[in-house]
């Protein structure tokens, strides 16, 4: 496959057509007899998804494979992020894919080997590693099987367990994912004291926390507050009780926010009508579940336990999230044809019904907040 698409006119047709519209494309018959019109549309999609999430990978000779794996796939920034502080003589990745997560992770490792059990898709990583002067060991292997087979340890281990089931469902408890993490958790621990694993953003903590042995830290990676992914990091040596929660927003200025998971059971949160600053966590906060924990660290004040909004009249620069300068104000001074962006949390309006129901456009530079206090519920503008 490698060989027919990367000849020279059929990369020439492939790159002169990035902008094509895909479908229009597909109903054409392909001007070379040995590739389809569909595997250069796949080309054309891989480029396309490169751009955006893996941009290294815009290099003359680079074989794309099929939507499925390039949409399960990390970024770029999460590869880079994840390979941060990582260094050893070996490395090996147990369900590598197409292998982003393993080019970033294995930059400073002596020995690297790649783990996949799809033979298509292990040969166009060789293919591309090649072409990036990357080298690294390639095992077309069942992980069970090789887990079964090997002694050898290795410093370092990352996996990313398959989602979906066969019918491409989602799953997320760790015994329904591929491989089976409950099963295979002491097989890892015999091969390697420090584990990386790579996690849906929709699963529980505290499950995590409860069914993983030896976890020293969950990642929760954002990327510009959109969840990417969970990190567990497990060490043999971590003492029970002790596990972090990282909340980073990878592509902004916000700092990463880090707490011990057993001091959020026991931290305290004060409650206040709205001051001068309303502080909005991100998106890797909310996950986290760290809204004691938040309050207590920064000195803020929360508006009612289940909003999760916070507040001061000083302004903490160091906040992992927004910021709003605010004001309580009456309904009656919302002026009809105004434009605001509408925040609704913990009240009874959704941001659609809001500008219906005061007549409002979306948009602008100034936001109204709707939410609720113990008090009562609110209105607030920004200033």
């Amino acid at each position: 496959m490698e060989i027919k698409i990367l000849d020279s006119e059929v990369q020439e047709y492939i790159n002169a057509n990035l902008k094509t519209d895909l479908h229009s494309l597909l109903l054409k018959k392909s001007r070379f007899p040995e590739v389809s019109m569909q595997e250069m549309v796949q080309q054309i999609r891989g480029k396309k998804v490169a751009q955006k999430k893996f941009p290294y990978l815009l290099k003359d000779g680079i074989v794309f494979p099929p939507n499925l794996n390039l949409e399960q796939a990390s970024s770029q920034a999460t590869a880079e992020f994840k390979a941060k502080n990582l260094k050893g003589r070996s490395f090996i990745d147990l369900t590598s894919g197409f292998g982003i997560d393993a080019y970033f992770l294995s930059q400073n490792f002596e020995e690297v080997t790649l783990v996949e059990q799809n033979s298509e898709l292990l040969e166009i990583v060789r293919h591309n590693w090649k072409i990036l002067d990357k080298k690294a060991n390639f095992i077309n292997e069942n992980l069970e099987n090789l887990l079964n087979q090997n002694h050898e340890k290795f410093d370092l281990i990352y996996l990313d367990p398959a989602r979906r089931d066969e019918h491409k469902n989602k799953k997320f408890l760790l015994e329904d994912l591929s491989p089976n993490l409950l099963e295979i958790q002491n097989d890892l621990l015999k091969i390697s004291d420090q584990i990386i694993i790579k996690l849906s953003p929709l699963i529980d903590i505290s499950y995590l926390i409860s069914a993983l042995k030896n976890v020293v830290e969950i990642q929760i990676i954002a990327v510009r507050n959109e969840v990417k992914e969970l990190l567990v990091l497990i060490n043999s040596t971590q003492k029970k009780d002790q596990t972090i929660i990282s909340c980073i927003n990878l592509e902004s200025e916000e700092n990463t926010f880090s707490f011990k998971y057993k001091e959020e059971k026991l931290a305290v949160s004060e409650f206040s009508e709205p001051l001068q600053y309303l502080y909005i966590p991100n998106n890797a906060v909310l996950k986290s579940g760290g809204f004691n924990s938040i309050s207590e660290k920064f000195g803020l004040k929360k508006l009612h336990p289940n909003t999760h909004f916070y507040t001061t009249d000083e302004f903490v620069e160091s906040f992992p999230g927004r910021i709003l300068h605010v004001e309580v104000i009456d309904s009656k001074q919302i002026k009809k044809g105004s434009q605001f962006n509408i925040i609704s949390k913990n009240h009874p309006l959704t941001p659609d019904e809001i500008k219906k129901k005061y007549k409002i456009l979306d948009g602008g530079k100034d936001y109204l907040i709707f939410t609720q206090t113990q008090k009562n519920k609110i209105i607030l503008r920004t200033v």
